[in-house]
């Protein structure tokens, strides 16, 4: 098992990329760059890859509707290129929230848009000629004004050509979709307790597709770290991102969050966690979040107990442990995890 980090992506980015390098001093495989509505991922990664020597650094995620397949593409082999090989895409659909609510997009046919980009994000790394027509946006035929263009392949030669994609998924079609096509799956809010009755077929039916060049499916997992007698309070630190997620993150019947967690079995929490943050009352719907999913989504407590947690997320079928590690001296704590792994 891997070891990984989402970076702080609210905040000073110098400063948490400086907390990344430390990080990567003390045995950590990979970092994760999130967008959302908050400053661009690439150029943060930009950043990072001249901070870093040798820890991976993926976008978790980069949406499939506010940049064209062709510039994600472009992207990812700049990315690869200026840190040596050590470029992880991960893209998604994300939600109606962000992608119709931030970027003026329609959110429309999210698993086709995501193909389109892994497909044709690995044939421009191959250097092959493209001639994209669009999933939904076709030219303007020459009898009316449009011109299909010259076939075009990338100017520069990327430093590998074949960069690792992995996808964010949460529903059945989507990580159907990632176990056939992905190199790897990004799930969020992931409650390794629950993950054989949620997923399980998902990925067993997409597997049954993959193609065996692929190798196996890497799945990338984890929350709060913290070893201590503190852990009610540490596991507390995720309720309002579980509120967010779960009571803000889209409209009623609209929200991926707030179905996952339905899934999970909490679905009258999920449910009273939605109706107050819709009505404002953020702190009634952070109150709302259950203990015992909190105590799920994170790895905090004793030692001998974090222990077995990571076992519980390795036993589910997670191959790189992503960990938010919380506590006075982050790097030791990550040191310490990278010794059992």
């Amino acid at each position: 098992m891997e070891l990984s980090s989402p970076l702080a992506y609210a905040e000073d980015p110098r400063a948490a990329a400086d907390r990344a390098a430390a990080l990567e001093r003390a045995g950590l495989d990979a970092v994760w760059v999130a967008e959302a509505y908050g400053f661009d991922s690439p150029t943060v990664m930009g950043y990072l890859a001249a901070r870093t020597e040798r820890m991976r650094i993926g976008s978790a995620v980069l949406n499939v509707y506010s940049r064209t397949p062709a510039l994600i593409a472009q992207t990812a082999a700049g990315l690869d290129a200026i840190s040596g090989g050590r470029a992880i895409l991960g893209v998604g659909a994300s939600g109606p929230q962000v992608v119709e609510g931030w970027h003026g997009r329609v959110y429309d046919r999210p698993l086709g848009r995501a193909r389109e980009v892994i497909h044709l994000s690995r044939r421009i790394w191959r250097r092959e000629v493209i001639e994209h027509h669009g999933i939904t946006d076709l030219p303007v035929p020459p009898e009316k004004g449009g011109t299909l263009g010259k076939p075009l392949k990338l100017l520069n030669h990327p430093v590998r050509d074949s960069i690792p994609v992995y996808l964010a998924a949460l529903g059945p079609a989507s990580v159907r979709t990632a176990a056939e096509i992905a190199d790897g799956w990004l799930p969020f809010l992931y409650a390794p307790e629950h993950a054989e009755k949620v997923w399980g077929s998902a990925l067993a039916e997409g597997t049954a597709q993959r193609d065996p060049a692929l190798g196996p499916l890497q799945v990338v997992a984890g929350g709060l770290l913290a070893i201590g007698d503190d852990a009610a309070a540490v596991r507390d630190l995720m309720r309002p991102t579980v509120a967010l997620y779960v009571g803000g993150m889209g409209a009623p019947g609209r929200n991926f969050y707030f179905d996952l967690v339905c899934s999970y079995g909490y679905e009258a929490a999920a449910t009273a966690v939605q109706e107050h943050y819709l009505a404002g009352r953020k702190k009634d719907a952070e109150a709302a979040v259950p203990a015992e999913l909190l105590e799920q989504l994170c790895l905090a407590g004793p030692e001998g107990y974090v222990r077995d947690r990571v076992e519980v997320f390795r036993e589910a079928g997670v191959t790189m442990l992503n960990v938010t590690p919380v506590g006075p001296d982050p790097a030791r704590l990550i040191e310490h995890v990278r010794s059992w792994l």
